[in-house]
C-alpha cells in the first residue's frame, strides 16, 4: 500500500485506488488511462552493462539477456558465473 497516487497526469483511476495500488501496477496501466509518465520501457540488468541505458531500456528483454553478461550482465542477482 503507498497511500499515494503516482499519476502526474490525467487518470480516470479513482484516487483511492490510486493511493493504495503499488508504483509497479500503476506504471503498467496506459497512460492514456493513467497517466505516470512511465514509457514502459526499462532495463533489465542486474549488473554491469558496457550499453548505453537508453538503449538497455528501449530494447526487447530477450535481447538483453542473448548478450554476454560481461557486456550486459542479467544474470540472476547482478553477478555473473563464470564457466566451468
Amino acid at each position: 500500500m503507498t497511500d499515494r497516487s503516482h499519476a502526474v497526469g490525467d487518470s480516470v483511476v479513482p484516487e483511492k485506488a490510486q493511493e493504495k495500488l503499488p508504483r509497479g501496477v500503476e506504471e503498467n496501466v496506459p497512460n492514456t488511462i493513467h497517466d505516470t509518465g512511465s514509457t514502459g520501457s526499462k532495463s533489465h540488468a542486474t549488473g554491469d552493462s558496457k550499453v548505453p541505458k537508453a538503449v538497455q531500456e528501449a530494447v526487447p528483454k530477450k535481447l538483453e539477456e542473448v548478450l554476454p553478461n560481461k557486456i550486459h550482465d542479467t544474470s540472476p542477482g547482478g553477478v555473473a558465473t563464470a564457466p566451468k
